[in-house]
């Protein structure tokens, strides 16, 4: 089984300008060989392979006017190739839309290091390139401080390492094999019922709160929101004709809502990996979650906003990977399944029941929480599916 691991970077000035060079290099090197595709493509020719554009590129580098290639590491302008050339071959497949040049201001910035050449410390990581010189004081540059100690171990097997960079900081990639999980857990199924009142209600009375409705997400917003109005004042303030003028307070109030918006980020997505991996610690023999209509859920002008905010299909991605790595069955209920209106007493279906009921009360007498007992229902379900499936 293999793991991806991703850690912040603590670089230097000098180091700075190096990850720059190689992302602007990688990005280069792209969109020269999709250039290189679409002509051959006019002239009536047959696609370029790998190896026949990476031979070309050796040549261009030969050029006076571009020299400038020779400072970067052979293998990140190679991989950004090859990753243009991988991205010709699924839009031949039909798997996504034809390629598109990077460009320099909206794309991600990212290249590649050799999985052989970078190297981990405790504290660090190898930059194959940085430095020429031989000299041990020189060969310094080479080696980038990571935020976080001990987090990725040394003298492991590396796949795909990257290097990102999201507007704010460098982070590092890379994935590594570890062995696959024995034991098969026997504990009780659960059943999930995901929702925007509560993030996760289980059957075995577990419940995850919305982390939107807290005052500290609520807090952070409200910075959001009037960052975001200073700007927008400021980029009128600043307009010239039809374009606008970005003065060094205008950027620097950018960043400070870059940062805010990534803090923001940064919480959601932890809470989901908390909610998902105490689930999975519990050991369940099954998970059973609901199939929602979120496109649809998402047309509904007074709910889009607070569904976009749950993250339902970013945890529903974490439950099924996480439950794969352990053994643990993950069922997926019928979208048309009544798990709300269903009462997990009697089975009679309740079909006037509104979004506004938070109590389901059944003319057998059953009066329950209607987010627990769709969790109840969906447990039922999950157990159905798995004897069926056995007999």
């Amino acid at each position: 089984m293999i793991i991806s691991i991703k850690v912040r970077l603590r670089p230097n000035k000098k180091q700075l300008t190096k990850l720059f060079l190689y992302a602007g290099c990688s990005r280069f090197a792209y969109n020269w060989a999709i250039a290189r595709e679409r002509e051959n493509y006019e002239q009536g020719n047959k696609f370029l392979s790998n190896n026949d554009l990476r031979k070309e590129f050796t040549q261009l580098k030969k050029r006076e006017d571009y020299e400038w290639l020779n400072c970067v590491s052979n293998n990140v302008p190679k991989q950004a190739i090859k990753d243009a050339c991988n991205a010709y071959k699924r839009f031949f497949k039909g798997q996504s839309k034809h390629p598109k040049f990077k460009s320099k201001r909206h794309s991600k910035l990212s290249f590649y290091q050799d999985n052989v050449a970078i190297q981990f410390t405790d504290t660090h990581v190898k930059i194959e390139g940085f430095a020429v010189s031989r000299k041990r004081n020189k060969q310094r540059l080479n080696w980038i401080k990571l935020c976080e100690k001990g987090r990725i171990p040394p003298n492991a097997k590396y796949t795909n390492p990257r290097f990102t960079y999201d507007g704010l900081h460098w982070y590092v990639s890379v994935g590594i094999e570890i062995p696959d999980s024995t034991t098969i857990p026997s504990n009780e199924g659960i059943g999930i019922d995901v929702g925007i009142k509560d993030l996760v209600v289980c059957s075995d009375g577990y419940t995850y709160k919305n982390i939107n409705k807290t005052h500290k997400v609520r807090k952070i917003e409200k910075r959001q929101r009037r960052l975001q109005r200073s700007v927008s004042r400021r980029y009128e303030k600043n307009k010239k004709g039809e374009r606008y003028c970005k003065t060094r307070n205008l950027i620097k109030r950018q960043k400070e809502l870059l940062k805010v918006t990534r803090r923001l980020t940064n919480l959601r997505r932890n809470h989901l990996h908390q909610t998902t991996s105490d689930i999975i610690k519990r050991k369940p023999s099954f998970i059973c979650i609901e199939d929602l209509n979120v496109r649809g859920m998402m047309k509904n002008r007074h709910l889009s906003k607070a569904v976009q905010q749950q993250g339902l299909y970013e945890l529903r991605r974490q439950l099924q990977y996480k439950a794969e790595w352990n053994h643990i069955p993950v069922i997926i209920a019928d979208r048309f399944f009544p798990s709300s209106k269903l009462c997990s007493c009697c089975g009679h279906v309740k079909t006037d029941l509104k979004l506004s009921d938070r109590i389901y009360k059944c003319t057998c007498g059953n009066t329950i929480d209607r987010d627990v007992q769709s969790s109840l229902n969906l447990k039922t379900y999950g157990e159905s599916v798995l004897h069926q499936s056995v007999a």
